[in-house]
């Protein structure tokens, strides 16, 4: 399958959702750890709508994993897991939310503000710029927009990080454009956070003390709404946990924890 990368031996009980929408390829490092003893999928989500991405996700782990599977969710990923578990609840034995965006709309611009006080005023204007380009239909390169809008966010995102290579993710910025706004929208009006309602797995929730996305934002609307959640927060880690210098060993261990129990 084009849309999908497989570490370990089979059957494969793990799959590991990357964020974006539109950043293939950014968990690969995850999926590598992950898969010395257990078989891990990474589903690359290439469809250009909401739907066809929970449809996408659906049709991956169905015919190539062995549900139940534990769904592991990174930033738009754990969203994106999260609607799954809600449709699909035979398919997910647990549900691991990674560094996951906020539930309420109350906490989503405090996102933006963080990242911006984290910038100096030349990447903040280079962020608009590159803002105006992606949301222009008429405008410039869009997916290399998206990348270096990614890199220079990435910078906000981190406390301490390793050094990373954005050029191997495959930035599709018709895939933003096509799922973010919908995505939004659905947080926005509280139905995302009502979805919670439906899912019947465990689900763990692993978030840095310093990524711009507010734990709080997790922690809180979800604790209402989900019958059996926890919360971690990972001290001096950013955004992406695996990157961290100071970080990445504990996000890892319970990682593994949390996958295997």
């Amino acid at each position: 399958m084009k849309n999908l990368r497989t570490y370990g031996p089979a059957p494969f009980s793990i799959a590991i959702i990357h964020g974006g929408p539109g950043g293939a390829g950014e968990v690969a490092p995850i999926a590598r750890e992950l898969s010395a003893n257990v078989g891990v999928l990474e589903p690359l989500q290439t469809a250009t709508s909401l739907i066809g991405q929970i449809e996408e996700l659906r049709s991956v782990l169905e015919r190539r994993g062995n549900p139940p599977v534990v769904l592991v969710g990174f930033s738009w990923g754990a969203w994106l897991s999260y609607l799954l578990a809600a449709k699909r609840p035979k398919l997910v034995k647990k549900l691991i939310l990674v560094s996951s965006g906020p539930f309420e709309e109350r906490y989503a611009s405090i996102v933006w503000d963080t990242r911006m006080v984290r910038l100096s005023e030349e990447d903040q204007t280079e962020v608009q710029l590159l803002s105006v380009v992606l949301n222009d239909v008429d405008r410039g390169d869009k997916d290399q927009a998206l990348l270096r809008l990614c890199a220079l966010l990435a910078q906000a995102d981190a406390y301490d990080a390793l050094p990373s290579d954005f050029e191997s993710i495959d930035f599709r910025a018709d895939i933003y454009a096509g799922v973010w706004p919908v995505a939004a929208q659905l947080r926005k009006s509280g139905e995302l956070l009502r979805f919670g309602e439906s899912i019947t797995c465990p689900v763990v929730a692993i978030h840095g003390d310093y990524d711009p996305h507010p734990a709080s934002g997790v922690q809180k609307p979800l604790s209402g709404v989900l019958h059996d959640f926890r919360f971690m927060l990972v001290e001096k880690c950013g955004h992406r946990p695996w990157l961290e210098r100071k970080a990445m060993d504990a996000s890892y261990q319970t990682l593994r924890r949390e996958v295997c129990s």
